[in-house]
């Protein structure tokens, strides 16, 4: 071993130990139970979950509370009841509170001026700015278009949720996502990405600190109305620079369990993460079988790049198409999904949604080519198995148009091959399943297609070949 090679091992020696020292320290500091209150003014609230992540305790008559924090907790969070305003500073929720700080944490919540049984949530994945460019084109393009989504629902209850990815490796990029939020002015809900992790400062454990010092816990749930809404992490990292799966953690399980017993079996479930469960995730049967027993369950996640959906049962995955498309190199998603988010709104216990693209109103819920051989392509951006997609001819009903397995053909002109798009080359135009097709006849002069969605909307597309 030489000198330097010798000085160097031993400066991480320390530093390990240093690190080691004053997390033992920080933990010794902590107090062993915490304590707190919950009111909306002078009033004591009863039955409100409060949580380090590991345990959950309900508020007694008087609001009180007591909870023994386990050892890796780091936070005491509430579980937001329904009635109430979101907490939030500069619009970022704020529902939390720092272990470190102290031994009693009290919230105090301000009832809503309206029934919250109806309300609506936006869902933005992958934001995913990584230098000021992106940044720009999101504050210029993004933001302003959520406004006026957000202007045109004046007078609902609102807020928001983003499913990761909120920046793309580059952590103080933080900053920017937060001021895109406060100009939204909605109450936004963050949750894990994995381009929102701390690479080489160790394991899966390490790889949130950054997260966790800006937007609080990685895991918690809130209510509004009949909702009850779960964010959950479902990136594990793998302790090797960008290397990471689709799990989700024993705690988490074990947390969520306990969570869900307080939920009505007919009540809304929400979950919202990053990584798409049906495929992607490892462990996704355990969290399937916490979920079985309620009736109408939805699962919010982005990651892809392209909008699917997917239902199993009693549950329905939406994955996202991305605010930032395929990574701020052009107007769509991989699958030809325009650069978008998602508005949700709730009544009751029943959920009704639209993809929202970039630029357009609801009505842009497809697109419509002709390719060289005279063959239609319809791509239906938001299209599940309850959709209906009819076609004319010159003005002539000619029934269901075929679904099949292919290609956005403005996806592949933008993106296929290693030459584009430029600057960023790696995206590729996917196979998506939501694209209908015909061959068309010599002579045909005019195309119309009409989707027709799950709750009865109708989107029509027209034009000349």
């Amino acid at each position: 071993m030489n000198r330097r090679l010798f000085i160097q091992r031993s400066l991480v020696l320390t530093g390990a130990l240093t690190l080691t020292f004053r997390n033992t320290f920080a933990r010794s500091k902590r107090a062993a139970t915490v304590t707190g209150k919950v009111t909306a003014g002078s009033k004591p609230l009863a039955n409100v979950l409060i949580s380090d992540g590991f345990s959950i305790v309900p508020t007694g008559k008087d609001g009180t509370y007591q909870l023994t924090p386990d050892a890796k907790a780091e936070f005491v969070f509430i579980s937001i009841p329904s009635g109430y305003e979101f907490p939030h500073e500069q619009y970022l929720a704020k529902h939390y509170r720092r272990l470190s700080e102290g031994s009693s944490f009290d919230f105090n919540l301000v009832p809503l001026k309206k029934n919250d049984s109806k309300h609506t949530f936006i869902v933005w994945a992958d934001p995913q700015v990584r230098n000021k460019k992106d940044v720009e084109k999101m504050m210029a393009q993004s933001v302003p278009d959520t406004q006026k989504t957000v202007a045109g629902l004046s007078g609902e209850l609102l807020h928001g949720i983003g499913v990761g990815d909120l920046a793309w490796d580059n952590l103080e990029l933080f900053a920017d996502y937060n001021a895109a939020v406060k100009q939204i002015g909605i109450p936004f809900f963050q949750g894990l990405g994995n381009h929102d992790m701390d690479y080489r400062q160790g394991g899966d454990e390490t790889s949130d600190r950054t997260f966790k010092k800006t937007y609080g816990p990685t895991y918690y749930s809130f209510n509004r109305g009949r909702a009850h809404y779960v964010m959950m992490d479902d990136v594990r990292y793998l302790g090797k620079e960008r290397e990471y799966d689709g799990y989700i953690t024993e705690e988490q399980l074990n947390w969520l369990a306990k969570d869900l017993q307080y939920v009505k079996k007919d009540d809304l479930l929400i979950i919202c993460l990053h990584i798409p469960v049906y495929d992607q995730v490892k462990n996704n049967q355990d969290l399937y079988k916490l979920l079985r027993p309620f009736k109408n369950v939805h699962i919010m996640s982005g990651h892809t790049h392209y909008n699917a959906n997917h239902i199993d049962g009693n549950i329905y995955e939406h994955n996202h198409g991305t605010v930032c498309g395929a990574w701020w190199t052009g107007p769509i998603c991989e699958d030809g999904t325009p650069r978008g988010y998602g508005v949700y709104s709730v009544e009751g216990n029943q959920l009704k949604w639209y993809y929202k693209s970039m630029d357009s109103d609801k009505n842009n819920q497809l697109s419509l080519h002709i390719d060289e051989q005279k063959k239609l392509v319809a791509n239906v951006y938001n299209w599940d198995p309850q959709w209906k997609v009819e076609y004319w001819l010159d003005g002539k009903y000619k029934g269901i148009l075929k679904n099949e397995l292919g290609m956005d053909p403005m996806a592949v002109k933008l993106y296929l091959g290693d030459k584009l798009p430029a600057g960023r080359t790696f995206p590729e135009p996917r196979n998506t399943d939501h694209i209908f097709a015909a061959q068309l006849d010599n002579g045909i002069k005019n195309v119309k297609v009409v989707a027709t969605d799950r709750f009865g909307d109708k989107y029509e597309r027209e034009m000349s070949v």
